[in-house]
């Protein structure tokens, strides 16, 4: 019988564990990479993969960062875990800290939180405290909470999460062979632009590929801090999960942005929407609004002046749809159409249209 024993144990070597590391699991990691079908072609790229985070225990990347931030928890003994959240964090802390005793706070902005994420923080039995103010604020109010009480704080700032979450660059290498020649990624806290590069260097550093990819992120018009150059005090955007004016991981995004050769460039909230219906519309897949600003930021890149011919090209999707029904239902075309319950009626109906 196969048994999947998790991204710990799976990338040990890869990984800053100890004799003492906990190799605890909720089957994190191991996500599909999926070869378009159409969006790819589209504009002539046949290679443009799909990298669905998604798949993940809570449904999003988070998984990978937090498993690893928990287990540095248990290590070190700690009994509570705090986080500032747009949504996916606290739904991943909240999943591990009930599976493995840890008690579990999280911060998110009152009123700017996607309800499913939201649902499955109250499901977990996570303390919720809802911030009257934005992540930028409720973040900043962690960071000083860790300084007094004994919490482990499981953002993206915990380079143990960074770690974690650098598996799925192993993931796509190990799958394709080789480093693709670009990441597609959407950027928020930028901690994950962050990860992926340091996932693709470390294996390049080990010869498990040759080459390395340029990273191409993209952040919302409305929440562009790294893009304009300064901190966006009210962010705004459909994509709840990027919805974030003032990144931890700034410097280190702009860091994987230069040695890569690669970009931080913005995509609208129309583009983001044309690219979450095209994916659930033309692929079959359900994604979140911020997975989708990644392909639309892929649908930018040849106004961008980027050749796709030849090129193999990850788009990151790192969360499910289910995550913000708000946005899917608010964007439905389709019409639910009432009928009576004999064959002769539905036939009918059929008929008529």
């Amino acid at each position: 019988m196969f048994y999947y024993p998790g991204l710990i144990n799976r990338y040990k070597e890869y990984l800053p564990v100890t004799e003492n590391t906990p190799f605890i699991s909720l089957g994190e990691g191991n996500t599909p990479l999926v070869l378009s079908t159409t969006i790819g072609p589209s504009i002539g790229c046949e290679k443009l993969f799909f990298k669905l985070e998604g798949c993940n225990p809570t449904g999003s990347f988070k998984d990978r960062g937090m498993v690893m931030a928990v287990a540095r928890a248990l290590e070190q003994k700690k009994t509570r875990i705090v986080c500032a959240s747009t949504g996916n964090t606290s739904a991943s802390a909240s999943a591990y800290g009930a599976r493995y005793g840890l008690k579990s706070l999280v911060l998110v902005p009152a009123g700017e939180i996607a309800l499913g994420k939201l649902l499955q923080a109250m499901a977990y039995g996570a303390r919720i405290l809802a911030v009257d103010g934005s992540f930028d604020d409720a973040f900043a109010t962690v960071r000083s909470l860790v300084e007094i009480m004994d919490m482990e704080l499981v953002n993206s700032v915990n380079p143990y999460r960074i770690e974690g979450q650098k598996t799925a660059a192993f993931e796509i290498v190990d799958t394709l062979g080789e480093a693709p020649d670009f990441i597609c990624i959407p950027v928020g806290n930028a901690g994950n632009i962050t990860s992926y590069w340091d996932g693709f260097k470390t294996y390049y550093e080990h010869g498990k590929s040759v080459n390395l990819p340029r990273m191409m992120g993209f952040q919302a018009a409305g929440a562009a801090p790294i893009v304009n150059g300064e901190k966006v005090d009210d962010p705004e955007t459909i994509a709840s999960a990027i919805k974030i004016g003032n990144p931890a991981s700034w410097g280190k995004a702009l860091k994987a942005r230069d040695e890569s050769n690669g970009l931080i460039d913005v995509v609208t909230d129309d583009q983001i929407i044309n690219a979450y219906l095209r994916l659930s519309r033309e692929e079959g897949i359900f994604c979140e609004p911020a997975s989708a600003a990644a392909v639309a930021g892929f649908l930018r890149l040849p106004d961008l002046g980027v050749d796709l011919s030849d090129k193999t090209v990850v788009c990151i999707l790192t969360g499910n749809g289910l995550k913000d029904p708000d946005v899917s239902e608010k964007q439905a075309t389709v019409e639910i159409e009432i009928v009576d319950h004999d064959v002769e009626s539905v036939l009918k109906l059929l008929q008529n249209h």
